[in-house]
């Protein structure tokens, strides 16, 4: 048995009667979870620091971060598989800090999928309906209805190594979900999954979350799989909450250069945020000589700074009538399938990136060392004086 297969397992299975089981989780309530001021410390190393988050029942949540933020220990505590040096889990509104993983009901999925490979799939995703003493026709029933909502229901009495991926996939889920968890936790879910496979996962699971309106909690480092399947997204960074949103006010109101160049697409230019007494008003002249207006909200300081723009708000040879438009040369183009990329060079040291759909009259003719005019208007444009 692997270390995820034998964490499921604790997961799953209770060392007391059902009774105690069906009645701890009842007292638990269902969906809501808090995080109140939540820290967890191995000797030295403060790995979540003061983490408090709010979720209501029935939102899909992803926690987003890059390795070392602190995302997977944040799971591991509300899943109960690890303590938290100080702070508060609360589910349902009932206090389960150190409640042990099994009496709090939750469904677990792993980045591995931990299936049990001497069981068959049926018996895989029955598993959790045995160890709380379920009646066989309920089994037989809850465990075809739920294959039948993730689209397996003629894999039942396969082994899991005869599943593709994405079927394993799908197994792991139904096991999570057949007995009803108020929360479903997800570590990682598609990142043993190719890019095809992953994106098309990310709508079955947002669809699945609309047709049994479970919680879900999220944590991956997928920028874009987070984008696609939340409600909400919180962004940790060294152990704490940078900011949290709606994808679309993350991506579009970022509030630090972290924020913006971790979730997505960004071009930064750094200068200094100056005073102009020209029509320029208040500007970032940069190290190589670009003046750049700036937007109101970035108006009355001085001192360095950093000005995002995101690729595709930037026009390529269409900028006249945008607020901003500078002269540059083409040094790269890429061709990605939707997308044509170009990264423009608008003097010695600044260097812009360019994004446009690739469709009818929307890609100017264009060719590597050609001249070129990049432009954007002033609402596009975010300035941060943030180290980053």
């Amino acid at each position: 048995m692997t270390g995820a297969q034998a964490i499921s397992r604790e997961i799953i299975v209770s060392e007391t009667s059902q009774t105690q089981v069906d009645k701890t989780a009842q007292e638990a309530g269902a969906g809501s979870l808090q995080l109140k001021g939540l820290t967890k410390e191995y000797g030295a190393i403060r790995a979540v620091d003061d983490v408090s988050i709010d979720i209501a029942a029935g939102e899909f949540v992803t926690v987003l971060g890059p390795s070392g933020s602190g995302k997977t220990t944040v799971l591991m505590m509300i899943a109960g598989l690890a303590e938290p040096s100080a702070g508060a889990i609360l589910i349902g509104g009932h206090d389960v800090t150190y409640l042990r993983p099994q009496y709090r009901d939750l469904g677990v999925v792993f980045q591995s999928y931990a299936l049990f490979p001497h069981l068959t799939v049926a018996e895989n995703v029955a598993f959790p309906l045995r160890m709380r003493r379920k009646s066989e026709g309920e089994i037989r029933r809850k465990v075809a209805e739920i294959l039948d909502l993730v689209r397996l229901p003629k894999v039942a009495e396969r082994m899991p190594a005869q599943l593709s991926g994405g079927q394993q996939q799908r197994v792991a889920l139904a096991r999570a979900l057949v007995f009803d968890p108020p929360l479903l936790l997800l570590d990682e879910p598609l990142s043993a999954l190719d890019k095809k496979l992953r994106e098309s996962m990310q709508f079955e699971l947002r669809e699945l979350h609309r047709k049994l309106g479970v919680t879900i909690i999220n944590v991956t480092h997928d920028q874009s799989e987070a984008l696609v399947m939340s409600d909400r997204v919180i962004i940790m960074r060294d152990g704490r909450v940078v900011q949290s949103g709606s994808p679309s006010e993350l991506y579009e109101r970022p509030q630090s250069s972290f924020v913006a160049d971790f979730l997505g697409a960004s071009n930064f230019l750094e200068g200094e945020l100056q005073k102009g007494v020209d029509a320029k008003g208040w500007r970032l002249v940069t190290a190589g000589g670009l003046i750049c207006r700036v937007p109101e909200t970035a108006r009355g300081s001085v001192g360095r700074a950093r000005l995002m723009i995101r690729p595709e708000r930037i026009a390529l040879n269409d900028a006249i009538a945008s607020h901003e438009h500078f002269e540059g040369r083409i040094k790269e183009i890429a061709y990605t399938g939707d997308l044509i990329r170009y990264r423009v060079s608008l003097n010695d040291r600044d260097v812009i990136g360019v994004a446009l759909q690739n469709k009818p009259g929307n890609v100017p003719q264009a060719s590597v060392g050609s001249h070129a005019q990049v432009g954007w208007s002033l609402e596009d444009v975010h300035v941060f004086v943030d180290p980053g």
